[in-house]
């Protein structure tokens, strides 16, 4: 086999992506004819949602070759209620093409991309599509490239008809300006002999500079661009030329398996599909493949090439390749495959609405659960909550594009007719100072499970750490265990009814008896200390935020400003170019949930905005919402014990 390389396509919404796989496919001759977003006939837009909305909301993989390379090419969505297509994805890249649109520039999702891709060290080529649009400033594009993201880009070529059907594009020779002075300077701050070249004045041998430049490239410290109207294949061939420049899969086929499953699907005939991208090993059918944290290993049914809507039987899946494996029931989307840890995880973004569903026909809410459930394990971040004492069903979005998507997934692939309340924002709490949880649970007998915690608050964003300082006399490691092992569960609901986040807690005392303690005390006692310490420390509300990017003509400035304040928001100083203004702002999601309808209206529907998640931050409870109680709070603790004991009638 030749070289491999596993590509995705990203970028904000509507800045070509799909347009741009769809012509690689053609010039790398795996089409015949061209598929168009607005015919709604292209290869990797392929489910009937997508078509009747012109958009991606599935990853969707697909395959071609290019001079002796087979490229593996993920296309993702581009919309911001789907990034989290986008964030399991990058789990198995070994590289990223990053489209970004002449016309409409930096967006809010090309920036929350670039952050993701650098933060997992991705290799990425800029490509600067739609150099054909009116509005098309690729050298003004280049700089605000060089200012927000890196200076160190590695323009590989030349373009004329900016703004014009007739654009064209023309690469540059490794030593030719202004390319070969950028290569020369780097050849020379990473190799001896080049070195010796720039300090005398000689050219730089060509073999050199591709070698750093692409010694470069794979540690993230160059990036390549290039430019094109993907729509007229502008650039395409180029792009397919650029994407040789990036590092290849290793495949290490007699090395220890290891893989990881960025994507489960379910497939009426076949049963669950886990798509699976292999760095190490091989698997071929009626293998048994372990998961880690899971026994006992399944085997595997069938091994299968998914190439957008179409199926390849492959036999084995070889390192450095993807394919999807049929027969591992137990499998779910994030699994890591082997012993390996394998720890590559950005978050792009995070729900931050909650929504209540509803079928049609009351009848069909068992069959409804089971339908959210099949999509939770494609897509974990829906987070399905299922209260089955008040028959209330629960998942969290991150918009309202996402709420129709999952409705037609609803009633195309289950027959089910869905309505849904209106969204709520999704708070969360942390702990307002440091303090101490205890919970002696003694009685009635027999039981015993002494547990006393340390909490303290951290940083915003740090998530929960568990530790214990207690020795296995004190309790017994697998007591400890379980209260590990509780703790996730119980935090689900603070003070206010809503998940606390960013603290540590350390098991600091307590203790076990040998005759008194049952296997489940301390399940039962766990909770009850944790919320004796969240009422020790106090609970501070957290709210997610959001940064928005408005771009507007200069006389709405004052508006916009007015609007962002009256958000609760704040804002860097906008900046004026030829009679436009963008300005950037963070603002809570609670008051921003209908700006963009306020904006577009403002604006006369000629304004540009784009949000993405940004994280949370202290609100003051009364500009907050408290979250109604699921189930049994551990603080009416008679009740409680009586719940955890199976008691209450």
């Amino acid at each position: 086999m030749g070289e491999i390389i596993n590509i995705g396509i990203v970028a904000h919404a509507d800045a070509g992506k799909t347009t741009l796989t769809e012509q690689m496919l053609f010039a790398a001759g795996e089409l015949r004819t061209l598929g168009s977003v607005d015919e709604k006939n292209t290869q990797t837009d392929w489910l009937d949602i997508e078509r009747r909305r012109g958009i991606s909301v599935r990853a969707s993989s697909t395959r071609l070759f290019w001079k002796d390379c087979q490229i593996n090419l993920i296309d993702t969505p581009g919309h911001v209620d789907f990034a989290g297509e986008v964030e399991r994805s990058l789990s198995m890249l070994d590289a990223a093409v990053l489209v970004v649109s002449a016309a409409e520039g930096i967006q809010g999702q090309t920036e929350a991309l670039w952050d993701a891709l650098q933060k997992l060290k991705i290799p990425t080529l800029l490509f600067i599509n739609k150099l054909d649009r009116v509005g098309a400033e690729p050298q003004d594009l280049l700089k605000d490239l060089a200012g927000r993201f890196s200076p160190n880009l590695a323009v590989m070529e030349q373009w004329t008809g900016e703004q014009d059907r007739g654009c064209q594009v023309f690469p540059l020779d490794l030593n030719e300006e202004p390319l070969g002075d950028f290569l020369t300077e780097l050849a020379a701050e990473n190799d001896s002999e080049a070195e010796m070249c720039f300090l005398e004045n000689k050219p730089v041998p060509a073999g050199t500079l591709l070698r750093v430049l692409k010694e470069r490239i794979a540690d993230c410290g160059v990036f390549p661009v290039y430019f094109g109207a993907a729509a007229l294949g502008v650039g395409v061939r180029e792009v397919l030329d650029g994407i040789l420049l990036l590092p290849k899969a290793e495949q290490r086929k007699d090395g220890p398996l290891s893989g990881v499953i960025y994507r489960v699907e379910h497939d009426r005939i076949m049963g669950k599909a886990a798509h699976v991208r292999l760095f190490s090993g091989t698997i071929a059918n009626r293998d048994a493949v372990p998961l880690q944290g899971k026994k006992p290993a399944e085997k595997v049914t069938q091994i299968r090439r998914v190439l957008a809507n179409r199926y390849l039987d492959m036999g084995e899946l070889t390192a450095g390749d993807i394919g999807a494996l049929y027969g591992l029931s137990n499998a779910r989307t994030g699994d890591v495959i082997g012993k390996e840890q394998l720890s590559r995880k950005a978050t792009l973004t995070m729900p931050m609405l909650k929504v209540q569903a509803f079928p049609q026909k009351p009848e069909q809410m068992m069959d409804l659960v089971a339908a959210v459930r099949e999509l939770t394990e494609e897509d974990p971040l829906l987070d399905m909550e299922w209260e089955k004492e008040e028959r209330e069903l629960y998942i969290k979005i991150t918009g309202m594009i996402q709420l129709e998507v999952i409705a037609a997934f609803l009633s195309d692939r289950f027959g089910l007719d869905v309505s849904f309340e209106s969204p709520s924002v999704i708070y969360k709490e942390t702990p307002a100072k440091a303090g101490v949880g205890i919970e002696n649970y003694t009685w009635p007998k027999p039981c015993w499970a002494c547990i006393e915690f340390a909490i303290e608050p951290l940083e915003r964003g740090a998530g929960f750490r568990f530790e214990s300082a207690v020795e296995d006399r004190v309790i017994l490691s697998r007591y400890q265990a379980h209260i590990a092992q509780a703790l996730p569960d119980a935090l689900k609901q603070g003070l206010y009814g809503w998940e606390v986040t960013d603290l540590k807690i350390t098991l600091t005392g307590g203790s076990h008896h040998l005759i008194h303690t049952h296997p489940l005390d301390f399940f039962t006692a766990t909770p009850m200390a944790l919320m004796n310490g969240l009422e020790n420390t106090g609970c501070t509300l957290l709210e997610p935020m959001v940064t928005m990017r408005l771009s507007a003509g200069e006389e709405h400035v004052g508006r916009l400003i007015r609007d962002v304040i009256a958000m609760r928001g704040s804002f860097d100083s906008p900046v004026i170019h030829k009679d436009s203004a963008v300005m950037e702002a963070r603002v809570p999601a609670a008051s921003s949930l209908n700006y963009p309808v306020e904006f577009s209206i403002l604006t006369g529907g000629k304004g540009v905005i784009s949000t993405r998640f940004s994280g949370y931050e202290p609100c003051p409870i009364e500009l907050g919402k408290t979250a109604k109680r699921r189930g049994i709070d551990p603080r009416d603790r008679a009740k409680w014990i009586l719940h955890a004991r199976q008691a209450l009638q």
